[in-house]
Order: structure tokens, then sequence, then C-alpha cells
């Protein structure tokens, strides 16, 4: 039976209300974006639990298992990694969940849910890292923490032996590794893909093969027309306003949104002509406020001589594959699966 995913409101007043209960202790509320997250001027954050964290042994498809595993001590970056139970080695999509790079988990049910049926009906192994998070630890600590993550990866791949050897490693093809992220996480995978190619990295006897890119939050200082004039349902994930706190919480003092930390296409990046990336599929919504800006970063990468293709996906908006927002949410996220299988699979 199919099941009948619950979408996920952005604005709950239960948590605003929470919240108001204590603001007067830490002073003036410097930004917001209402039922995610809230700052003051004293460096006070609050992240309300808008959606629920769970446990990896929570089951959502009988032929995955997962469990969490610790990449950092002194950071305390952790991964969730998803195995599903098949007898050939099977290629690694490593992960980096969305949400602003300021919000978000790779505990958050919605991707515990979404990761899950990726890996069983995409034949991969899925590691979905937890990286630090803005405004605490502006970039480029979430690209750096992507970095950390795929020389974890390595290490695995160097170790005859280890506590998660048995479990996951010998069904991994580690010449067979992608990056992959939506949203906030599709500009870390991007960027950890451009930084692993422009400082020739060792990766051996790691291949990446491929980069994924779901509705990548790049941005920029010149708002495209799909920021300017698509009105967004009250449900959106993603509207202007909370891209401009997202981007004003996530970027250091000093850098505006011009940076190749925010604008890949910006004068002061990296020209695409001499960045070494492999193939990149572009998964973007017709009705998201990034569509434009994506389109642009798709024809700039093709010009450029790079190997990409994106996908249009009709009717629904930013990040409807883990919120399930709209109404075809559903059938949308099964032809992602289907297209992003397709690109790791060939």
């Amino acid at each position: 039976m199919r099941r009948r995913m619950r979408a996920i409101s952005l604005t709950d007043a239960r948590f605003n209300a929470n919240l108001d209960k204590d603001h007067n202790q830490h002073g003036v509320v410097v930004e917001e974006i209402k039922g995610l997250i809230r700052v003051y001027k004293d460096g006070h954050v609050e992240r309300p639990p808008i959606v629920a964290n769970v446990d990896c042994t929570q089951v959502v498809e009988s032929d995955v298992a997962s469990q969490d595993v610790s990449i950092d001590n002194f950071t305390g970056i952790w991964a969730r990694i998803y195995v599903p139970k098949r007898q050939s080695k099977l290629p690694i999509l490593i992960y980096f969940h969305g949400g602003g790079f300021c919000v978000g988990s790779a505990a958050w049910k919605c991707y515990h849910d979404f990761l899950s049926t990726l890996s069983s009906k995409a034949n991969c192994l899925i590691m979905s890292v937890n990286y630090r998070l803005a405004p605490e630890n502006p970039l480029p600590a979430a690209y750096d923490d992507g970095i950390g993550a795929v020389k974890w990866v390595r290490q695995q791949s160097l170790n005859g032996t280890g506590d998660h050897q048995s479990w996951w490693s010998t069904r991994c093809d580690f010449s067979k590794v992608f990056l992959c992220g939506d949203s906030a996480g599709g500009t870390i995978a991007y960027n950890v893909a451009t930084r692993l190619g422009l400082e020739s990295t060792t990766l051996k006897p790691l291949c990446l093969k491929g980069v994924i890119l779901i509705q990548p939050f790049f941005g920029g200082e010149a708002r495209t027309s799909s920021e300017k004039y698509t009105v967004q349902p009250s449900n959106s994930a993603l509207s202007l306003k909370s891209s401009d706190v997202y981007w004003s919480l996530a970027l250091p003092l000093g850098v505006n949104r011009d940076h190749q930390w925010c604008n890949p296409l910006s004068k002061g990046s990296t020209k695409l002509e001499d960045l070494r990336v492999p193939p990149v599929l572009v998964c973007l919504s017709e009705m998201d406020i990034l569509k434009d800006r994506n389109l642009e970063f798709c024809e700039a990468m093709r010009r450029a001589g790079k190997r990409l293709e994106y996908v249009m996906y009709m009717g629904v908006g930013h990040s409807f594959q883990v919120l399930h927002n709209y109404p075809l949410s559903q059938p949308r996220t099964l032809d992602m699966i289907s297209h992003i299988k397709a690109f790791i699979n060939p």
C-alpha cells in the first residue's frame, strides 16, 4: 500500500509562541525566519523542533538498514549511513541536507524517510552528513565539513578492518562515489566537488563519478526574474525574504552574495572553464524562486564545456521531495528518484 506523506508546514504558531516566552532575556532579535530560526543580538540562537528527529533504527524501507557514525569528534560531525540489502557492491552517495546552512539535520524525519527510499529504489549506499550550521559556524565551515566527510570515506576505504568495516564498507564500491545534496546541501556538494578538483586532492582509491544538485541554493546581489516575481504559497520552503535571511546568517561579516561561496557565476568566482568536475545532474523545480538562477548556472556550465544535464519538475516548488508540500510532490519525487538512479547506475 502506498504511504501518504504528511505535508510539513514551516509556519507553526505553536513554536513561535514558545519562542516568544523567553525572548526578553536575550535582548533584541536581529534575524528571524518564523518557525525555523531566531537569532538575538547577544548571539543566542533558537531553532524550534518544527521537524521531528528520528532514530536511525526507525524502519522506512524493509530492505534498508541504517546506522549513525562519528566523522569528527572535535567538531561533532556525524553521518547517518543507509545500506540496502543487496549482494553486489553498490555506489555510495555522500549526501548533504538542506536548510539554508542554518537549520536541518541528518536526523530529521523528512530526510530519513526520503533517503531510505532513495537508497532502496536507486540501489546505492547513502552517507547523510550532519555538518555544522550557521550562524554559529559561518561559511566555509559547511564546505570544510563536506571535504572532511569525503576524506573520512577515503580513510574507511583504506582500512582493512574497523568498527564499521564489516557493516557497510564491504558492500561499497569506492570507485563509484557521488556527491549529492538539496538546497544548501546542493551548494555544499558543488563547492566540495570544485574544491577537490582545484586542489587535486588525492582521493584514491575513491573515484568521484558525479555530482547531483537538487534545487541548489545559489545566490547573488542582483535578483533574478523568478526571485522577484514567483509568488510562493504560505507553506513554501523558500521565499525571497527567507533566502535573504539565510544568506545574511551563513556568510561571514564583510562578504556579500557575489562571493564564490554563494554565487558561482560572479566575477570573483573561479572561472567555470578552469573547474575540474565530473558529470553533473541538476534537479530544478518549476515553482521554485531559484529556478532562473539554477537555469543560468546550468547554461553557464554547458557553455564552459562541462558535462551537465538537468531535469525540470513541473507543478512543484523548493524541497518538494522532502516536505511533500505540493499536490504533485509524491509522483514528482518518484520521478526524481528514477532520474538519480539512472545517473548513478547508467
